[in-house]
């Protein structure tokens, strides 16, 4: 069976593992954390990076630095993880859903503008299997209401839009590296910050609201209860297991842009045939192989394909359920116009197995689909 996903090993992970324990130093910020902490901020540009527990406390901390209070509104795709919502939902806000676009699935940048009332605080856009928003209509909508930007850049590590890495261009990115996701540590996360005087504020509120970073800094002789906070700090082993694929995150990145290309021109002309459909990347993003998927008919095609594959051992998965029609977000959201796309594209996507060291086994899944069609 050729599985889904298998989490990226390179080897060194054990090494730098019993490296940190014989350091002695287990918990959070120790010597692998602020080399990640460095490594991403090298890579993204970010003013400054802070791994975190996962990309849902990354996103939960944004939430906390943006002021989010009850009453609020926040507005994101439907078509999304729940922890794009709960992050604002936890902080009492409503979440407001609109469509996305059928080309990228992300959130349609030209109506977000019509789900914004005197409530509205933030606006969170999804990227998307790694391919980014149309980012420079929501920063201007963002600038024109006063309105805050998140970016949920779960899958979007060293993916960028118009040169600037995923996660960079809003007030806050929220990566993810969960053992599903290009780089992992099995679970984990970061947060970055564009502003300078955010900085203290978050590593107190990640701190479980103390000023014990400033302490550790040698700022000073001893550190006490600030605000209000969580612990949001990864332990240093799972810091030490994300370090060794930073190392190697070009080889890892090169791996699975073969696996990604392969597939595009094993699809190419059943797209051309009007077959199927595959990923759209438009001109200003340059993405990171995250996923490959494509788009069959309907629901009932989609769950034959799915059945077929798995019959001819490969491991196919559909994604998200659009968060508006699941209890808790009639419960906690509203969808504020017409849903012409994201219940209808959630239906007909299916995620094929994309992961370091698939290599031709990326031949055999194409090979299982094309029978599908013949």
């Amino acid at each position: 069976m050729i599985q889904f996903n298998i989490p990226p090993y390179t080897g060194r992970e054990m090494d730098y593992i019993k490296e940190a324990i014989e350091k002695r130093k287990i918990c959070g910020d120790g010597e692998f954390t602020k080399r990640c902490n460095q490594w991403i901020e090298k890579q993204s540009g970010t003013t400054k990076a802070l791994l975190t527990t996962s990309c849902t406390h990354a996103t939960e901390m944004a939430a906390i630095l943006c002021g989010i209070q009850p009453g609020d509104e926040v507005i994101m795709p439907s078509y999304t993880f729940v922890s794009t919502a709960d992050a604002f939902v936890l902080r009492g806000a409503k979440a407001v859903f609109v469509d996305i676009r059928p080309d990228t699935l992300n959130i349609d940048e030209k109506l977000i503008e019509n789900a914004v009332t005197e409530k509205t605080k933030a606006i969170v856009p999804v990227h998307y299997a790694g391919i980014s928003c149309e980012m420079d209509t929501i920063m201007d909508i963002a600038r024109k209401y006063n309105l805050k930007v998140v970016e949920d850049a779960a899958q979007g590590v060293m993916s960028y839009y118009k040169g600037q890495a995923l996660g960079t261009i809003g007030d806050f990115g929220c990566l993810s590296f969960h053992e599903t996701k290009n780089l992992s540590m099995g679970e984990g996360g970061a947060l970055l910050i564009k502003d300078q005087d955010m900085i203290e504020k978050a590593e107190i509120v990640r701190e479980k609201g103390t000023n014990r970073s400033k302490f550790f800094r040698g700022q000073i002789d001893k550190y006490t209860w600030i605000d209000a906070g969580s612990s949001y700090l990864p332990s240093e082993l799972n810091a030490a297991y994300l370090w060794a694929q930073m190392e190697m995150a070009k080889d890892i990145y090169d791996d699975r842009m073969s696996s990604w290309n392969a597939y595009y021109e094993g699809f190419r002309d059943l797209r051309d045939k009007g077959i199927l459909e595959i990923p759209v990347v438009p001109e200003s993003c340059v993405h990171n192989a995250h996923m490959f998927y494509i788009k069959v008919s309907d629901l009932e095609e989609r769950t034959k394909m799915i059945d077929y594959l798995k019959a001819h051992d490969v491991n196919a998965v559909f994604h998200y359920i659009p968060l508006h029609t699941a209890p808790a977000g009639v419960k906690y959201g509203e969808f504020r116009g017409e849903d012409r796309y994201t219940t209808k594209e959630s239906e007909r996507l299916i995620r094929l197995p994309l992961y370091y060291g698939l290599g031709k086994d990326v031949e055999k899944v194409i090979d299982a689909v094309r029978k599908f069609y013949d």
